[in-house]
């Protein structure tokens, strides 16, 4: 980008929308990769292990999560993919193990001899 003066309130959604457009293009480019999708207050992760921990401290409870092995969905994330990460939360976490597509035979699924 030049100096050619201010950014548009337009250029400035475009913008968004094109990395909101990225983002979705990566996500399904790298889904089947995942065992589980994660949903928190704040974040969506993909990741392969998942430790949900419901904890109390004070009358209050809340959720310790861990993941391995995750994808972070989050467009202003230079590198979505991280080793670990930890979350703890007090509102509800949504842990949903992916279906594995089948296996695909070729020739309608016949084996050969």
């Amino acid at each position: 980008m030049g100096d050619d003066g201010p950014v548009s309130a337009e250029d400035l959604e475009n913008y968004e929308t094109d990395m909101e457009l990225a983002l979705y293009r990566e996500y399904r480019d790298v889904v089947g990769l995942f065992a589980y999708v994660v949903e928190t207050e704040r974040r969506f992760y993909l990741a392969n292990q998942v430790d949900l921990q419901v904890r109390s401290a004070a009358g209050e409870v809340y959720f310790e999560l861990s993941l391995a092995d995750a994808w972070v969905w989050d467009v202003y994330r230079s590198a979505r993919f991280v080793k670990t990460v930890r979350v703890v939360t007090f509102k509800d976490v949504n842990v949903e193990e992916l279906a594995k597509p089948e296996l695909d035979l070729p020739d309608g699924g016949a084996f050969r001899r």
